[in-house]
């Protein structure tokens, strides 16, 4: 009878944690840390970029040295800065974020000097890495927004009654999101 009772007991604990939403917080727990290995991967391909990009400008545009060293050291402290998967905090997403829109307005203003050296511009060289450093925007952007939609999947689901219940006991806890630019709700002005 006692036997009974400890496997009826057993039985009813595993049922409740399955219908309690910890195990969708852990896959969603889970998803989130996934996303947020391809922010990485694409924010890593840009980093593995520049320093071609960067060398490429600087065989044709030696006097501009000081643009060149910008993105340099942007690029290092964007390298430098990580996010520990397991705390992806609203402080340390915008730490983060803050590194990489340093570095993407450091090439913003490689490629705006870029426009006065005609034979750079049409390097095919030049024009290959531009054209990467392109579809590594787009690609960060696109994970990015995956990101996001999966930190917002997860914390509705670890804010959602009466999962925020079981949310608090096992840890789980709300994950940051990317935020635009600060000054990104302005169009650019574009002047010749």
């Amino acid at each position: 009878m006692k036997r009974l009772l400890i496997v009826f007991v057993g039985l009813l604990t595993a049922l409740s944690f399955s219908s309690c939403g910890y195990n969708t917080m852990v896959s969603q727990d889970e998803n989130v840390k996934a996303k947020w290995a391809q922010v990485e991967n694409a924010y890593q391909r840009r980093a593995d970029l520049i320093p071609n990009l960067v060398g490429t400008v600087k065989g044709a545009a030696q006097h501009e040295k000081g643009t060149l060293e910008a993105v340099v050291e942007a690029r290092a402290k964007a390298t430098s800065v990580t996010v520990d998967p397991s705390n992806l905090s609203e402080e340390a997403i915008a730490n983060f974020q803050q590194t990489q829109d340093a570095l993407s307005q450091s090439i913003g203003r490689l490629l705006v000097s870029v426009e006065a050296y005609p034979d750079l511009k049409a390097n095919s060289n030049f024009q290959e890495l531009q054209a990467q450093l392109e579809g590594t925007e787009n690609r960060i952007s696109v994970e990015r927004r995956a990101y996001n939609d999966a930190v917002q999947e997860y914390n509705t689901t670890v804010r959602s009654f009466p999962n925020n219940i079981m949310a608090g006991i096992f840890g789980f806890k709300s994950k940051g999101t990317f935020k635009a630019a600060e000054g990104a709700d302005k169009a650019p002005t574009v002047s010749f």
